[in-house]
């Protein structure tokens, strides 16, 4: 950095200073920048949230939801993929279906409403395949890109704007030691970024057009999604009830037991080579083996804190879904990423999975 970089960094650092310690009042913004900052800034969180909140929404599960924000849209347009490459709750209780009830039998009743139902199921996983890669493309890419884009495009000025005004105050406070014309400058610079910002936010506001066409297309994706839903369901509906009517006329089977066989009291040994429980003679004394208690079970120290972030468990955690990483009370699980504010990724054993963060304890945090 240049003497003049490093001289302009020591001028906002003091005017920062002076106004947070000191009390030091600085250039204030026109009602109408507060205002239209206030609006970009609502806008922003807005499009922050509802793209976390859409993610939940389609994939509940932590490890399916990381899943879909890893889906490459470009790759779909292609055509090249045409799943999203992970398995809807859906379609695996439509297998389960479908097993149970091939082993049971087709020609059982459960067992072929098993089967129709499993099959409605598959079919309704692939129309949630659709929505997931549809909502995808039309409405969280699109607000991505504003996030990436245009969000990013805000912070930048205003944090620009924002040191500019520190340098200007400083140098105007110290009229007469600074001469005129750097004080003119530093205020041109400032208008400069300041104009910019309010550009920057002003092209945010009006793509209210755009964001309400992604919104059109979520809610269009969604109706189709339920109308395609609605028709399978019927379909399996219809059907069950047609085998419940063939059930209901079907005449039911009573229950036969077979003969008992009799016990002979005559014979003192048994076909199997057995004997009467009044011949049976007490089994000799065996002395018992020494047992001697199970050698401790090593758990790994933390006296010496791991340099890699990681975290101890509390208490058992049985996964319950695909992706999920179990453990034991105790073990030291390495840390890879905090997926929300409920769940970790970590690896455990040369496996990796997810997690609730209240089973355990952070020994070493994660890196911001």
């Amino acid at each position: 950095m240049s003497v003049a970089g490093l001289k302009k960094q020591f001028f906002k650092a003091s005017q920062m200073m002076s106004e947070k310690v000191g009390g030091a009042e600085g250039t204030k913004l026109d009602e109408d920048f507060k205002e239209l900052e206030r609006k970009a800034d609502v806008t922003s969180k807005a499009v922050m949230d509802v793209i976390g909140k859409t993610s939940e929404y389609l994939q509940p599960n932590p490890a399916s939801r990381a899943k879909l924000t890893m889906l490459n849209t470009v790759s779909k347009i292609r055509g090249q993929v045409n799943s999203p490459g992970y398995p809807q709750p859906e379609g695996l209780l439509g297998e389960s279906m479908n097993k149970y009830g091939r082993d049971i039998g087709e020609d059982n009743s459960f067992g072929g409403a098993l089967m129709d139902v499993g099959e409605a199921m598959k079919r309704l996983a692939e129309v949630k395949d659709s929505l997931d890669i549809d909502v995808k493309q039309n409405f969280i890419d699109p607000l991505q890109a504003v996030a990436e884009r245009d969000i990013k495009d805000i912070q930048h000025h205003l944090k620009k704007m924002e040191g500019r005004r520190l340098d200007y105050d400083y140098r105007k406070k110290r009229q007469g030691k600074i001469p005129d014309e750097e004080i003119r400058q530093a205020l041109e610079k400032f208008h400069e970024s300041k104009e910019m910002a309010e550009s920057s936010m002003h092209n945010l506001l009006e793509t209210d057009v755009e964001q309400v066409s992604q919104l059109s297309a979520f809610v269009e994706s969604l109706l189709q999604y339920h109308r395609q839903a609605t028709e399978i369901l019927e379909e399996v509906t219809e059907r069950l009830r047609e085998r419940v009517n063939e059930a209901q006329s079907r005449p039911k089977r009573e229950f036969k037991p077979k003969p008992r066989q009799s016990f002979d009291y005559g014979d003192q040994e048994h076909p199997n080579g057995g004997y009467s429980a009044g011949h049976v003679s007490p089994p000799a004394y065996a002395p018992a083996q020494a047992q001697y208690p199970p050698p401790p079970v090593q758990r790994p120290s933390i006296k010496n804190k791991p340099r890699e972030p990681c975290c101890k468990a509390l208490y058992d955690f049985e996964p319950e879904n695909e992706g999920e990483l179990g453990f034991h009370e105790g073990e030291i699980i390495t840390l890879v990423r905090q997926i929300d504010e409920n769940w970790f990724e970590g690896r455990l054993r040369g496996q990796s999975g997810y997690f609730p963060n209240n089973y355990v304890e952070v020994i070493v945090p994660l890196s911001h």
